[in-house]
């Protein structure tokens, strides 16, 4: 299975809902991720792919100071999951590739 490609993310957080752009390209057999905001582009760290479970972190400084872990589903070109920012309460993920890449 390959999640490489553009996805269109919405996060659905207690301040409202984020939408990002997550940018996922498979290097030297490394999986590698960039998520792109509306305030910034943060590399996506500890990625790891394993069957349909994707996880990785990122760290923000906008609009809040958070360091997020994601822990998603990939089914097809679609993504569900949820993020957790600390002690904050978890937030749903869900995305939807733009652009495969197989």
């Amino acid at each position: 299975m390959s999640v490489d490609g553009t996805w269109n993310v919405v996060i659905a957080t207690p301040i409202g809902k984020q939408r990002v752009e997550l940018t996922f390209v498979t290097q030297d057999g490394e999986l590698r991720g960039i998520a792109r905001g509306a305030a910034e582009e943060v590399p996506l760290t500890d990625l790891t792919l394993d069957g349909n479970r994707l996880t990785w972190s990122q760290s923000i400084t906008k609009p809040l100071r958070l360091h997020l872990q994601f822990d998603v589903l990939v089914e097809g070109d679609e993504m569900t999951g949820k993020s957790t920012a600390g002690r904050l309460p978890s937030s749903k993920v869900s995305g939807r590739r733009s652009v495969p890449d197989r």
